[in-house]
Formats: structure tokens, C-alpha cells, sequence
């Protein structure tokens, strides 16, 4: 049987000593080996594991159901929040309706960009919205999660260093590997026809899509929000509000 990962969490509710040092010592007579330990938020554990016996993982599940200073909390093949939050030591904040749009600030950049790099690493189609009010980080988190992926980023429609939209592009931008940065007001308040056109052959292509200001963009098209995979906000704070009025206003006097 080939290798594979399991990510563990538990609750601690005693902090004894030699409790972790017990769980290791149980693991290792399973033979399962830690290949990441983090705390992750207050008195919780997280665990990457990896055996290539799927019953050690049930065995050690029920074995440490019976251990009385811990409650396990998950048990599973780990999700990409798992392993950030093993990583970075706390778990990324999720809409509790929504459960694709996640939210990060200013003072979260370094696990915002980990977690698009790690989204950006997967192959074919995707697309990511990324919400967030003007000078917050959007563009410099996408090229950052591009680097970290050791992927090229092709901007369609951007205002970074200066307005612009593209309207037709070389066979070498185009390449299906290459992360298409697309700015949801530029592309719909101010593009033509021909980036109408480059944009619908972009957004079917087998490829990354990153599309800022994505409520902006469900409005001027005929997309909805079941288009998107992931929805990100970005907030210099976590009380501040993402509103649209005060600088679409700015983009159409450009």
C-alpha cells in the first residue's frame, strides 16, 4: 500500500507533562510518522501524518479516544486549510453560510499568499475571486502566491502601474499554465471589444483565473457566483467593509 497523509487535531484540556511526548511515543509504535506538529489556535494540536496503513490511523483513533487530557478533533485526509493551519498555526477564516470565500488582512499576507500558492500549484481550470478595497495587497498577494507556485502571471486587465487592457496577447502568454490576473471593473466598465473577446477565450481556457473586484464583474456579465471556486477578501482590518461606490466612480473618469 502506497504512502499517505492523515492530518490529526485535538483539543487539549489538561496540558501535562509528557502528553505530547506519550502521543509520539504511541504513534511510533504504530509506526506513523510526524511530518509536521503545530499548535493550532488556543490549546489545539494539529498534526500532518503519513503510514501507509490506513487501520494504524483507525487503531490510534480509538486508542486515543481513551487518553483522558485530549479529545481528537479531526481525523482525515488533510483539506489545504489543514496543512496551512499546521504551517502557519491557525486555521483561515471561512463565511459560515459560504463556505468557499475565505478572509484574510493586512497582518495575514504571508498565509494569504501560501494559500494561493498552494492553490495555484493545481492544474486545468479554476478561478479565484478576490475581493478587497483599492492599495489593500490584491495584486501583489497574486503575483507573490505566482511566484511561490513557480508559475508566470499574465495581467488581461490590471491598474497596478497603469491602466490596462489587453487585447490580444502571444501564443507564449497564453500558455494554460500561466496565472490570468483580470480586474473585474476594468474588464467590464472600461474594456472594448476585443478585450471581450481575449477575455472569453482566457476564462475557457484550461487555466487559472484570478478576477479582482468579483462582484463587480457577476454584475456587468452574465456570470454568477457558482462561476467561482474560491472567493477571497482581503481587509486592512477585519471591521472594515469592502464597498464598490467610491472607486468605481474613479474608474470610469480614467
Amino acid at each position: 500500500m502506497e504512502y499517505k497523509q492523515w492530518y490529526m487535531e485535538y483539543k487539549i484540556h489538561k496540558n501535562r507533562p509528557g502528553l505530547l511526548g506519550d502521543i509520539a511515543s504511541l504513534l511510533g509504535m504504530l509506526e506513523v510518522n510526524i511530518l509536521t506538529i503545530n499548535g493550532v489556535e488556543d490549546k489545539t494540536r494539529g498534526m500532518l501524518l503519513q503510514t501507509d496503513d490506513d487501520e494504524k490511523i483507525e487503531i490510534m483513533g480509538q486508542m486515543l479516544k481513551k487518553v483522558d487530557n485530549i479529545t481528537v478533533s479531526a481525523l482525515r485526509q488533510p483539506k489545504l486549510v489543514d496543512i496551512l493551519a499546521v504551517r502557519h498555526g491557525r486555521y483561515i477564516e471561512r463565511d459560515s453560510d459560504d463556505r468557499k470565500t475565505f478572509r484574510f488582512t493586512r497582518d495575514e499576507l504571508g498565509l494569504l499568499v501560501d494559500f494561493l500558492g498552494e492553490i495555484f500549484k493545481r492544474d486545468g481550470h479554476q478561478v479565484i475571486g478576490l475581493r478587497g478595497m483599492p492599495r489593500v495587497g490584491k495584486t501583489e498577494s497574486i503575483i507573490a502566491g505566482s511566484v511561490c507556485a513557480m508559475k508566470r502571471w499574465t495581467f488581461v486587465s490590471s491598474t497596478l502601474l497603469r491602466q490596462t487592457v489587453r487585447s490580444q496577447m502571444s501564443d507564449e502568454e497564453l500558455n494554460p499554465n500561466n496565472i490570468f490576473i483580470i480586474d473585474g471593473i476594468v474588464s467590464t466598465i472600461r474594456s472594448n471589444e476585443k478585450h471581450a473577446v481575449l477575455l472569453d477565450e482566457i476564462i475557457n481556457m484550461p487555466s487559472t483565473k484570478v478576477i479582482e473586484h468579483p462582484d463587480i464583474f457577476v454584475q456587468e456579465t452574465g456570470y454568477s457566483y457558482d462561476f467561482f471556486d474560491y472567493i477571497i477578501e482581503l481587509r486592512n482590518n477585519p471591521d472594515e467593509e469592502i464597498t464598490y461606490e467610491s472607486f468605481t466612480i474613479n474608474y470610469n473618469e480614467i
